[in-house]
């Protein structure tokens, strides 16, 4: 069993929220738009993967990948920032679908909080939506999750942009 914590679009701040909602949280995992200082911080309070986003400067792109494919508890994992959702995805991962089979796919840069299953690749869309303040979200939003034997017990934290 291991429990996830999923966000997206921090743009350069951790909002107190993010460390009491993923406070017993094995791992997270950053679907890009970091921002400076973010990652670092990140990973001295969990294990951290990442990818990079479109606003972030080349010291994270040198140090992390646009795209991340890697394996927790038994399942493959799919990670970009632009990937877009079911039935509007990013055409250039559709061959990485179709070849790794990805039991989840986590995307951010939207800002908007998606979690869907999708029937046409067999896995779980999740988009975080937005932690940080920067954009056009109202309202941020942090996920967690558990997988054991399936994903499990997907919460929603959700607070004001101040």
């Amino acid at each position: 069993m291991l429990r996830i914590g999923i966000l997206s679009d921090t743009h350069g701040v951790i909002p107190p929220q993010v460390y009491s909602f993923f406070k017993d949280c094995d791992e997270l995992w950053h679907a890009g738009d970091i921002g400076m200082g973010v990652l670092d911080e990140l990973r001295q309070f969990k294990p951290t993967v990442a990818v990079y986003g479109n606003t972030d400067g080349w010291d994270l792109r040198y140090t992390i990948p646009e795209c991340q494919l890697f394996r927790r508890e038994n399942f493959k994992i799919v990670m970009t920032h632009i990937g877009g959702y079911p039935g509007h995805y990013t055409k250039s991962l559709l061959p990485l679908f179709e070849s790794e089979r990805p039991d989840i796919f986590v995307a951010g840069h939207s800002h908007i909080l998606r979690v869907m299953y999708d029937k046409s690749y067999n896995m779980l869309h999740i988009n975080p939506g937005a932690a940080g303040r920067q954009g056009i979200h109202k309202k941020c939003t942090l996920v967690r999750l558990t997988l054991d034997g399936t994903p499990k017990n997907l919460e929603i934290c959700e607070f004001n942009k101040n």
